[in-house]
């Protein structure tokens, strides 16, 4: 079985808002169809990079989110749960 790519150096830089940016310019022009199939199937293979990489970043924020409970007078922290 394959193992998970790893997400490249460049892009593990880059902020959720700056992956994102770049996602949707690669969608865009992915959308136009106007390029050769080569840059196309690159286009395609960073656009998938930086989807995990985005996904990986609001995992991330979801984790460190937490909800104050007040609970018989006692302020205690809770994970966050969106349901």
């Amino acid at each position: 079985m394959p193992s998970a790519p790893t997400i490249p150096a460049d892009i593990a830089k880059l902020s959720f808002e700056d992956a994102l940016k770049e996602l949707e310019e690669i969608v865009r022009t992915l959308e136009q169809g106007k390029g050769k199939l080569d840059e196309s199937v690159t286009a395609y293979e960073r656009g998938a990079a930086l989807k995990k990489h985005c996904e990986a970043k609001l995992a991330e924020a979801a984790s460190r989110i937490e909800r104050i409970q007040i609970a018989g007078g006692e302020a205690r922290t809770a994970p966050f749960d969106a349901t």
